[in-house]
């Protein structure tokens, strides 16, 4: 089951070969369906009874549309990680599927803790096995990949604080920023703050997962408090007037995930996303993922919602490629070239 829109061949055609920039997606949420059957056949996992593995890692019609439903999804994909070779492959995989869809620049975050669990594999090693696959395949298949390591605030502020400097110590191995991220709807931003100064401090860039599940006033703190420079999903900032005009007023680029919305009930259905109303306020928004295993798409399918659903113009959506691609986690000299490579590109696709 797929949430993908209906669209033409020529429209797939269309927005397929557009490139593209992805800024929110989830490791642990990209995983192929034929790589998790491998991996219980060969470790012989136990499973809940289910004609379809598909009905435990990746939403389906019939699924209520809430944030426990998303959320238990990774239940299943969290007992799949049980050797190195796994977690290599599975971060490999990611990006060649991103790179198959026209992706040109991918910061694709990876929560240690949950590749660690299972097996108890130290957060250090973790971290360097996906570091090792993400770099080679970046270089086999021509694009560009940022790591964003993921924290959960429902976990302890302990674990926080070592994956953290653990990130920090990789920053140029190939980890951008640092990203907090988990149940926004009942844990509290709070306790992280003084990691997120360490990492801010260490050279990280920041990005906050705040406003989807939680309401206006998480946005504000993360602006104010936590200095984000980037945040996830963020669709409910239009509760607040005030919030709004304090993100316009930045410019802060926010993550949207179009589908994930919808799925995890931020909005009451594709058609009626916030996505006109954001841009209309003046926010800052970029066109991501999310968790594209899970939701069953990819960037392509977003884009084509955006256009063809929700009324983006063509125009209108390069622009948003482009505003993802100035809000990069790169050295300002490596964003201004992506950003002008893109711009050459786009334009040849709009006729």
């Amino acid at each position: 089951m797929t949430f993908r829109p209906h669209l033409s061949p020529q429209q797939a055609a269309y927005y397929h070969s557009l490139p593209k920039v992805d800024l929110h997606r989830h490791l642990e949420g990209s995983l192929r369906v034929e790589t998790m059957q491998e991996v219980i056949r060969d470790h012989e996992i136990t499973l809940p009874r289910t004609p379809d593995l598909s009905a435990l890692v990746q939403m389906q019609a019939n699924d209520p549309s809430n944030f426990e439903t998303f959320l238990s999804k990774f239940q299943t994909l969290r007992l799949m990680y049980r050797s190195p070779e796994i977690i290599r492959r599975v971060t490999r995989e990611a990006i060649v599927d991103a790179a198959a869809d026209n992706v040109r620049y991918l910061e694709l975050r990876f929560t240690p803790a949950a590749l660690s669990r299972v097996k108890q594999f130290p957060l250090a090693e973790v971290m360097d096995w996906v570091l090792d696959s993400a770099a080679q395949a970046s270089q086999e298949c021509g694009i560009m990949v940022g790591l964003i390591v993921s924290i959960n605030r429902h976990e302890p502020v302990a674990l926080g604080e070592e994956t953290t400097r653990l990130a920090i110590e990789r920053r140029h191995k190939g980890i951008v920023g640092l990203d907090l991220t988990g149940n926004e709807a009942q844990f509290s931003a709070e306790p992280f703050l003084d990691i997120f100064r360490q990492a801010r401090a260490g050279g990280l860039k920041l990005t906050v997962h705040a406003g989807e599940w939680g309401g206006a006033e998480n946005i504000r703190q993360a602006l104010e408090d936590f200095g984000a420079d980037r945040i996830g999903h963020g669709v409910r900032i239009l509760e607040d007037e005030s919030v709004v005009a304090l993100a316009a007023e930045r410019g802060t680029p926010f993550e949207v995930c179009l589908t994930s919305n919808f799925q995890s009930g931020v909005v009451a259905g594709l058609d009626g996303h916030y996505l006109p109303r954001l841009l209309a306020a003046g926010v800052n928004v970029t066109i991501n993922t999310d968790d594209p295993g899970i939701s069953g798409i990819t960037l392509s399918d977003e884009y084509g919602l955006a256009c063809e659903i929700l009324g983006l113009s063509r125009p209108a959506l390069c622009e948003r490629i482009l505003a993802a691609a100035r809000a990069a986690f790169l050295p300002d000299a490596e964003r201004r070239l992506l950003v002008e490579n893109l711009r050459r590109q786009l334009k040849d696709t709009l006729f």
